[in-house]
């Protein structure tokens, strides 16, 4: 069938809009119309190459939308449902039999790819072969393929570009919180950045009823947003070393720091933020894919300091996406706060806006 979609050609480069062939599905490939989608920081890293899609590709990972076909061997959703679609998994592996799903065995072959396992394309241009199924989905288009591990069904009083933001960023910050660290009440976190990640980790934060929210980040509209959504500190690392600031808040350090702006400079002085057998969850994607882990191995042994690397806040999306969607229809998360809606031809104002930190987290409607 003819879609319309925004196509990554080069690195850096602009995403164009074009017209392209989407496969009818196969027996376990769900096709959905896609409602609203987000914007997603890994989009633009596997556009810039930090990931191995091959270009020309179709990326987008966030997905909302209204299922119009299934394959004959789906069961769990039918069309006219409407679905937060989200990051693949085999459901079959150790890691995904224990509900760990975020670690699949087989993870990257099924998202980061560009292709089916069997080395299939779902997209095309003509004659020439599109990456797709990125994340298992491929959603910055009008329609995409997606499968009933990375499909999630939801209620359908909720709009689409609240919904968009659960399959990704929202889910990875509050989970971060909730079930990568599962920060208890009146505990004390430190979060770096702002973005959408981060500020979801506030909320996730104030979900756990933690006594001690610190946020750091350079932009002071986003350390505004941060203290509105229950952050009970926000500082400015521009102005000062953000380990001085955070020890002024809690001298002895704080129980878990979350970093997500994978940026070496702030990287490497997390763990003097910790307090001693303390946490630091590395969220965030290194725009350079050689930067070390921090910490030096003697201190970490000294102090007892964990490093955890996070996926997608260590989610089992069949039940804490509607756990999230749950959330939202109680008032206890406020995704208007984060959400700025662009038409999807927008796509170019869209990461400007997100870059220059006029918006936190675009999403585009169709």
């Amino acid at each position: 069938m003819k879609i319309t979609a925004a196509v990554a050609s080069a690195p850096q480069a602009p995403f164009e809009i074009r017209e392209l062939e989407l496969d009818a599905p196969r027996e376990d490939e769900i096709l959905v119309k896609i409602k609203a989608v987000g914007i997603c920081h890994t989009d633009l890293v596997a556009r810039d190459q930090f990931l191995p899609v091959q270009l020309p590709a179709v990326l987008g990972h966030e997905g909302a939308g209204i299922v119009e076909q299934v394959g004959s061997a789906v069961t769990k959703v039918k069309p006219g449902d409407h679905v937060v679609l989200t990051f693949r998994s085999c459901q079959h592996c150790s890691n995904c039999d224990a509900h760990r799903p975020t670690y699949c065995e087989t993870s990257p072959v099924l998202n980061y790819i560009g292709r089916r396992p069997d080395g299939s394309v779902a997209i095309h241009d003509g004659d020439t072969d599109v990456s797709s199924n990125f994340f298992g989905q491929s959603s910055f288009a009008s329609h995409a393929l997606a499968y009933e591990s990375n499909t999630i069904l939801v209620d359908k009083d909720v709009p689409f570009e609240m919904l968009a933001p659960l399959g990704c960023g929202v889910q990875t910050g509050i989970g971060t919180v909730l079930r990568s660290l599962k920060c208890a009440p009146g505990s004390t976190v430190a979060i770096l950045g702002a973005g959408s990640v981060g500020l979801s980790a506030v909320i996730g934060a104030k979900l756990a009823e933690c006594a001690t929210i610190i946020v750091s980040d350079p932009v002071e509209s986003r350390r505004e947003l941060a203290l509105e959504l229950g952050a009970t500190h926000a500082i400015d690392p521009l102005a000062g070393e953000y380990v001085e600031a955070i020890r002024a808040i809690c001298p002895n350090g704080v129980e878990a720091v979350i970093d997500t702006t994978g940026v070496p400079a702030v990287l490497a002085n997390a763990l003097k933020a910790l307090r001693p057998n303390g946490t630091l969850a590395l969220v965030g994607v290194p725009s350079n894919p050689a930067t070390p882990t921090p910490g030096i191995a003697a201190e970490v042994i000294t102090y007892g300091h964990k490093v955890q690397g996070v996926i997608e806040g260590d989610s089992d999306p069949d039940s804490f996406i509607p756990q999230l969607v749950e959330f939202y229809k109680q008032g206890r998360l406020p995704l208007e706060k984060l959400v700025t809606t662009y038409e999807f031809n927008d796509i170019a104002r869209a990461l400007d806006d997100q870059h220059s930190g006029k918006c936190v987290k675009p999403v585009l409607v169709l």
